[in-house]
Formats: C-alpha cells, sequence, structure tokens
C-alpha cells in the first residue's frame, strides 16, 4: 500500500505530488530495526521539503515498499513503482536486495538512489541510473583492516555465512591483509554451531574473531558463546558489517554488547544541520538515531534538490547525477565515477570505526575515523 509520508496539504504545497519510491526492508528476514531508521529519515526529509512548499508548490510523497530482505521482490516493487509514475527511487539496506533493484531500475531507465547498500558490483555493468551514498564495502572494509592492523591484530578469524555480501566481504579483507602480514582464517557456518566456534578460535590461535553473519542469529549466539569461553578470554570480536549499531543488539546482549568494534559511516560531529536531524529523529525513534537514518535524510535532500532543478523527467534526472552539490547531514555530497564501482558513488561519506563502551553499553566510543 502506498505510504505518504506526510497528511495531504501538508505545509503549502498544492497540486499533484511528485512520487518517490521507497525501498525498505520491514518485516523480517530483513533486518527490520535498520529498515525503521531508514524509513524514518525519509520521512523526516519529506516532511521538512513540505513544510518549507514543496518542489516548487508541489508536494512530495514517499511510495513506500517493504522488501523484507527479498530480491525478487524488491525487483517487482522497482516494476509496480514505476507503473504507478514515481520520479525516482531511493532505499534498500541490504545490499543483494539493492543489487536486484539497481538492475531492474537501469533496466527500466528508472533513477534509484541507493541510501545504504555497499556491495561495490551493484549492478553487473556501468550505468548511469544509479547512485549510491553509502560508502562502497571495499573502501570501509579496507578501513576496518588498517584498524585491525593499528592494534595489533594480524592472524583474523571470520565467521562466514554464505552470500554474495559476506563471501566479498571476507575477500576484501584477505585481499588487503596478506600483503601486510595479516593472515585471515575462514570459519565456513554452514558447518558450524556457534559453540563449536569457539574450538576452531583456540585450534588456529586466532586473536580476533570477525562477525561475517546474519543478525540477530547466529552474530547473537556467536557471542555469547565465545564471551563465555574462558580460553577466549583475550580474543577481540569485530563486526564490520555493523551488527551492534542498533539498539536491538545492546538489549540483546547486555554487558555482551560492548568492545565489538564495527564500521559506521557518520563524522566526528554533526553539522548543525546534522544536529538538528539527529534531535528530531531521536524524538520519532524514541532513541538515538543510526548512520542509516541519516542516510535516509540524505537520499531525499539530494532527491529534493534534483527534482527542484531539473524537473520530474527521469532521464534528466540520471543525468544530473554529475552534477549534484548538496549539504547533507554529514557532509557535502557529490557524485564521481569511481575505479571498480559500476554506479554513480559519492567518494566518499565519512568513515568510523566505533564500539559500545563497556563501563556505558550505550554510548559509543570512536577508535579510529577517516
Amino acid at each position: 500500500m502506498n505510504t505518504p509520508s506526510s497528511p495531504p496539504g501538508a505545509g503549502r504545497t498544492d497540486g499533484s505530488s511528485l512520487r518517490i519510491g521507497a525501498l525498505v526492508p520491514l518485516t523480517r528476514p530483513g533486518w527490520v530495526e535498520a529498515g525503521r531508521h531508514l524509513l524514518a529519515g525519509l520521512e523526516l526529509a519529506v516532511r521538512e521539503v513540505n513544510d518549507a512548499g514543496g518542489i516548487v508548490g508541489r508536494p512530495l510523497e514517499l511510495v513506500v515498499r517493504d522488501t523484507a530482505a527479498d530480491p525478487q521482490r524488491a525487483a517487482a516493487a522497482a516494476d509496480e513503482l514505476a507503473r504507478l509514475g514515481v520520479a525516482a527511487l531511493a532505499g534498500e539496506y541490504h545490499s543483494v536486495v539493492a543489487r536486484a533493484a539497481a538492475a531492474r531500475a537501469d533496466a527500466l531507465g528508472l533513477p534509484f538512489l541507493c541510501s545504504s547498500a555497499v556491495l561495490d558490483a551493484l549492478t553487473e555493468q556501468p550505468t548511469e541510473w544509479v547512485a549510491r551514498l553509502a560508502p562502497a564495502q571495499s573502501h570501509g572494509w579496507q578501513i576496518y583492516a588498517d584498524f585491525l592492523l593499528g592494534v595489533g591484530h594480524s592472524r583474523i578469524a571470520v565467521a562466514v555465512e554464505s552470500s554474495v555480501y559476506w563471501g566479498t566481504g571476507a575477500r576484501i579483507l584477505r585481499d588487503y591483509l596478506a600483503p601486510r602480514g595479516g593472515t585471515v582464517i575462514e570459519l565456513d557456518m554452514r558447518g558450524l554451531a556457534p559453540t563449536a566456534v569457539c574450538d576452531e578460535l583456540v585450534d588456529i590461535r586466532a586473536t580476533a574473531l570477525l562477525l561475517l553473519v546474519g543478525h540477530p542469529e547466529p552474530a547473537v549466539s556467536i557471542v555469547k558463546s565465545v564471551r563465555r569461553d574462558r580460553r577466549l578470554a583475550e580474543i577481540m570480536i569485530g563486526a564490520p558489517a555493523g551488527q551492534p549499531e542498533f539498539a536491538e543488539w545492546a538489549r540483546l546482549l547486555g554487558d555482551d554488547s560492548a568492545a565489538i568494534p564495527f564500521l559506521r559511516y557518520l563524522p566526528e560531529r554533526l553539522s548543525s544541520l546534522g544536529a538538528r536531524v539527529e534531535t528530531v529523529l531521536r524524538e520519532r525513534l524514541g532513541e538515538a538515531p543510526s548512520f542509516v537514518a541519516f542516510e535516509g535524510y540524505d537520499t531525499v535532500a539530494v532527491l529534493a534538490d534534483v527534482l527542484r532543478s531539473h524537473g520530474a523527467d527521469r532521464a534528466r534526472i540520471a543525468a544530473s547525477w554529475p552534477r549534484v552539490a548538496v549539504e547533507g547531514t554529514r557532509g557535502q555530497i557529490q557524485f564521481s565515477r569511481t575505479p571498480g564501482i559500476s554506479v554513480w558513488q559519492w567518494a566518499w561519506a565519512p568513515i568510523q570505526v566505533v564500539d559500545r563502551d563497556p563501563a556505558e553499553p550505550e554510548r559509543f566510543r570512536i577508535l579510529h575515523a577517516s
């Protein structure tokens, strides 16, 4: 069903609405908490656009579709939204799902501004129709690898589930660390119970374990098993994909949720715009907004600027990606062609390695920044 971001007549808008299709994981097996934050950011930005008079007097409307982490469902939603006349697609959190949506958007000639998915190969071939706000996986995970080396970890186990995203992450880490003296040992979670991971870690003498697995399971069970094994008291657990970012992580793991470094796409200090948006998002969500909520807000900020300048013609929107210059919540957003990346890319959103403070798991510590 259509989910407008604000009631009819909000702000000073008149005339027919300009529609943006929003792809968001809102039900399991999608990462529902990430979807809720992404949608909150999208909706807040749309509401603010409409409160300020809309797009040349026309209200902006979100037409939301739940992808539920299903690539086929996302592709079907892209087809439906194109038929409904949306000017552009926005959103999606899961990389494999965003890849399916990007392929359909490219085939349909429908502009797609991907908010949050990081897989480098978002499309098989270079496309003019797709742009992305989130940093590419190779860029962020290499920064994470630098952090590991900097804190003395060179023998690293990765608990890996079978998917393009997790497999690509393992390869990025292995290829980057090997020439720098690091060793990556993969633990195939298709054949290992969380409790058996502990024995493997002891046998291979790893000093760090990275969780390249789904949330909440098996990630939560692996953390609990490792934390309770006295043989592994000194091992560092890490989660480059960002599982500890959301409040559910702390609720499920309590004190065990802390001291697990992960990637977060926020600056060390938010701008005045970012700080204002953070305050409003905190009120709407009832908790601290994740970087995913800011990605949602910035997505609409970019699309609103493009619609004001170029109208709702899809070809003109896609042609405008290299001319975008928008002040977002996390810095100046511009798109360029980046080697190895098939879409128009913001190079780069700010990147931090952070963890939850053991003394206060609700508070984040910045361990490394780029």
